[in-house]
């Protein structure tokens, strides 16, 4: 994350991976506070064992496209909203990328999206991760057909 008021959306994102047994880290780098450090780490997740990588900024929210400029691996980001621009600055820095450095990018605090599409990426080699991911998809269609039926008897 680029600064800890992004916190609470990378918590929603925590819950998700948790949920899924996904192991992850949480830190905040900075890309423009400490860009030597974000640069260090983004060198390395690969080495590390990193299969995707989750970035969390508001504001200017560069810090997705500078960790995609040291990496080959995923990135997703998930702009955060601020005080100022209700969030419209962070989702327009982390989506314009330029050509070459592509970044995926979920909702303004969509943090809960962006450990799903995290989850799906590395489900494309773990059958039993893709067995837990359409597992949740059942039981969410469920949830809204329970919640459809209870509308249709109450109206």
């Amino acid at each position: 994350m680029g600064s800890d008021s992004d916190l609470p959306v990378v918590t929603k994102a925590a819950g998700v991976l948790k949920e899924l047994g996904i192991p992850y880290e949480a830190h905040v780098y900075s890309a423009h506070r400490t860009p030597a450090e974000a640069r260090a780490w983004s060198l390395a997740a690969r080495d590390e064992g990193f299969g995707v990588i989750i970035a969390f900024a508001g504001m200017a929210a560069h810090l997705a496209g500078a960790i995609a400029a040291n990496t080959t691996l995923p990135v997703i980001g998930v702009p955060c909203k601020g005080a100022a621009l209700e969030g419209m600055d962070a989702l327009l820095s982390t989506v314009m990328m330029p050509s070459g450095i592509p970044v995926a990018t979920v909702a303004i605090d969509g943090g809960k999206n962006a450990a799903l599409l995290a989850a799906e990426i590395l489900a494309v080699s773990d059958p039993e991760l893709a067995e837990m991911l359409d597992e949740r998809r059942s039981a969410e269609a469920e949830a809204v057909r329970e919640k459809d039926a209870g509308i249709e008897s109450r109206l």
